[in-house]
């Protein structure tokens, strides 16, 4: 069995070992060493990477108590080597994951929820908790987070006696009885955990609750720690500092300056809405009445605007055909007609210009995939 050396230190860079075996499967090569500091995927933790001399770790996983690292290369069983994970990447992910265990704690001890659900990816650590908190209520406890973080408490690992165990309030997603490791912040929480943790708070950094989504009984959220949340700091204030100059405001009122637009751009389509329904009625009062159908193509109406042309024109015609579109992209229609039942007129134009959509009998409107020649070829 490989000796985890993840569990006797985990900020172990480097190492040296033996490979014990080497077999090829699936195009890859899976290397088993006396001991190991590469942590396998476990517990919602991603796998360690890195090198075994010139050959590079791909993935890690325990097979049997084992750890079998997949390379891209092989190594000669029996060959002493030299083991480095890619510290950054574990160093992150440590961060992270004490991070979990530390809002994880405070949601338990303030609200008296679990943590049924967790995951770290690239773009954050998700934790689904089986109760809803607010806001507010969120805010409270990251700023608790962060000051557990700022105390630099100590962080601890071990495998306690079973004797030991009963005695030890902790949380798990499972009912262990067995090789229990425990992971303990102190004056935070006590949970199981495989994971390789930091070992104080200070080497986090900050935590960060991104955002929060309702979810059945509970609540999802996403947040990052460490290294990741300065990183997606940095690319979120460049982006503040970009909207800032694009609307000429302070990057403390950019909020305010993108309100403003947005009022701004209510108003114009607000009056624009109005030069609409004004050119809608000068076309409809210039039009000759006529006892066929009225086509008209417009490029810039919305499905509202082109079902007023069309119900404002069969006052004047038999039948008011409404396009909105351009060649390539497709045409929006509305039929109109006070004579007419248009449901099959609609049916065989979508079967003719390759469209969808129908009504009632007198109004349909839909889409069709077809250019300005073929949809006036078909109503000639």
């Amino acid at each position: 069995m490989t000796r985890k050396l993840y569990y006797e230190d985990s900020h172990i860079r480097e190492f040296d070992a033996v490979v014990s075996s080497c077999a090829e499967r699936e195009g890859f090569f899976e290397i088993v060493l006396d001991k190991t500091a590469f942590f396998p995927e476990g517990g919602g933790n991603p796998a360690d990477t890195g090198t075994l001399g010139s050959v590079n770790v791909l993935h890690t996983f325990e097979r049997e108590g084992e750890v079998v690292h997949r390379c891209d290369s092989p190594l000669e069983a029996g060959s002493a080597v030299h083991g480095a994970i890619d510290w950054d990447r574990r160093f992150s992910n440590m961060q992270n994951h004490s991070a979990e265990h530390i809002v994880s704690g405070i949601v338990h001890r303030r609200h008296g929820f679990a943590n049924v659900g967790f995951h770290m990816g690239e773009d954050g650590v998700i934790v689904d908790f089986d109760g809803f908190m607010d806001d507010g209520e969120l805010s409270d406890v990251e700023r608790e987070a962060n000051e557990a973080v700022w105390r630099d408490a100590p962080v601890t690992a071990w495998f306690p006696s079973p004797e030991e165990l009963g005695r030890i309030a902790y949380r798990s997603k499972l009912e262990l009885t067995e090789n229990v490791r425990l992971v303990a912040v102190e004056g935070v929480d006590v949970c199981a955990c495989c994971a390789p943790h930091v070992k104080r708070t200070g080497e986090i950094g900050v935590i960060k609750i991104f955002e929060s989504i309702r979810r059945k009984n509970g609540v999802r959220l996403r947040m990052l720690a460490g290294s990741r949340a300065y990183e997606d700091y940095v690319k979120r204030a460049g982006a503040v500092s970009e909207i800032s100059a694009l609307l000429s405001a302070k990057q403390d009122d950019v909020a305010g300056a993108v309100e403003r637009l947005l009022r701004e751009r209510d108003e114009l389509n607000y009056k624009l809405g109005g030069l609409k329904r004004q050119m809608i009625g000068g076309k409809v009062s210039a039009m000759d009445k006529t006892d066929g159908t009225a086509l008209f193509f417009e490029p810039d109406l919305d499905m509202k605007e082109l079902q007023l042309l069309a119900n404002a024109a069969r006052e004047k015609c038999a039948v008011a055909a409404a396009f909105s579109g351009v060649d390539g992209a497709g045409y929006k229609y509305a039929l109109a007609s006070k004579t007419v039942d248009l449901r099959e007129t609609s049916r065989r134009v979508n079967a003719a210009l390759n469209g969808r959509g129908g009504g009632r009998p007198e109004l349909v409107t839909g889409t069709v995939n077809a250019t300005r020649e073929e949809i006036e070829g078909y109503w000639r």
